[in-house]
């Protein structure tokens, strides 16, 4: 059932005066009052109260795909139907929310102010359909992790839980934490799998595991005979990373600051097995995440583990406290964090 707590982390509340929504008929009285909500939208506008829950949804794919066509599309929806239906919209409130260009829209200044009441509804009545609809057993979980996490540690994961939950859909988005921190704000992806540091408010933080950061290098590296390196050892060395946008580069340098110097980056890359095959070619050395490490079977670069103290990175779970999380959700972090224990 439905609790009030939800909406009070809105700063709203319920009209109709009762504690729970627990059947269909509260659900749409729910919808109804979520339209009114726009009251605060339409003070700024001059406008009527004619508008509906679908014309939210067309204006949210037009905002999203900045395309009529594209959009018409996705909503299964003829264009000019889309088209008028979006006319419709800008005429009740006055304003016109999309320039037009030959092959694209940008939202304007009013766009914009609409989009953020728009949003925020569209987020709310999809809460409010999840929770009274949830079962504990069916649902769609959507999982982000970033690309130095995901295909080491996911995998199994995800299996293991499929095969508990067959009737679960798991989603997985890889991108960088910033880009992932964004989506989780905004409700697009239910907790995010990413290593710290996180800097961002309103998110829920939760530590997973602490993972060892090995020391890569080519086969013919003069370190590979050493028993006990140092990162002194490889003060001088050049160093493949991986691109600024991802947090391992500030994980490394981080590191390396702590010990009084910065390594000097000679290639970059954007993936994790680029910058594995360079060093194989003798571009330099790196320095690479366990996971990465296990599940490695190539012959042709040596991994070894720094002297204490290692170099290492926390992995964390992020979600958002002030989103709906299904009993599905609740039994999948469960079990991430039980899975990250024994990883």
């Amino acid at each position: 059932m439905l609790a009030r707590r939800r909406f009070k982390s809105f700063a709203i509340a319920p009209p109709y005066g009762g504690g729970w929504l627990s059947t269909e008929a509260e659900f749409n009285v729910v919808q109804d009052w979520l339209v009114t909500d726009l009251a605060a939208a339409r003070s700024v506008f001059d406008c009527d109260d004619s508008m509906d829950i679908d014309q939210l949804k067309y204006f949210q794919s037009v905002a999203e795909t900045k395309s009529f066509t594209e959009s018409a599309t996705r909503m299964n929806l003829s264009q000019p139907a889309l088209s008028r239906s979006i006319q419709r919209l800008e005429e009740e409130f006055g304003q016109p929310f999309f320039e037009r260009k030959p092959r694209s829209v940008e939202l304007t200044d009013a766009g914009l102010l609409f989009q953020r009441s728009a949003t925020q509804i569209l987020r709310i009545l999809e809460d409010t359909r999840a929770e009274i609809t949830d079962d504990g057993e069916t649902g769609k979980i959507r999982i982000g992790a970033i690309p130095t996490i995901a295909p080491y540690f996911l995998p199994n994961l995800l299996k293991q839980f499929s095969n508990a939950f067959p009737r679960s859909q798991l989603i997985v988005h890889e991108n960088t934490t910033d880009e992932l921190l964004k989506r989780i704000k905004q409700g697009e992806i239910d907790l995010a799998i990413l290593a710290e540091p996180i800097s961002e408010k309103y998110v829920e933080v939760k530590p997973l595991m602490v993972e060892e950061l090995c020391l890569l290098l080519p086969p013919d590296h003069p370190l590979c005979d050493k028993e006990r390196i140092s990162m002194k050892d490889v003060e001088e060395e050049p160093f493949v990373m991986l691109d600024e946008a991802h947090c391992l580069s500030e994980n490394i340098h981080s590191f390396c600051r702590q010990r009084s110097f910065l390594p000097v980056a000679v290639e970059r890359a954007n993936q994790l097995a680029t910058v594995q095959e360079l060093v194989s070619l003798s571009h330099g050395i790196s320095m690479i995440p366990d996971m990465a490490r296990r599940l490695d079977r190539s012959k042709r670069r040596v991994y070894k583990s720094f002297v204490s103290p290692r170099p290492t990175r926390r992995i964390v779970c992020v979600t958002n406290p002030y989103r709906f999380q299904s009993r599905l959700f609740a039994e999948f972090r469960d079990r991430l964090c039980e899975y990250s224990k024994n990883f």
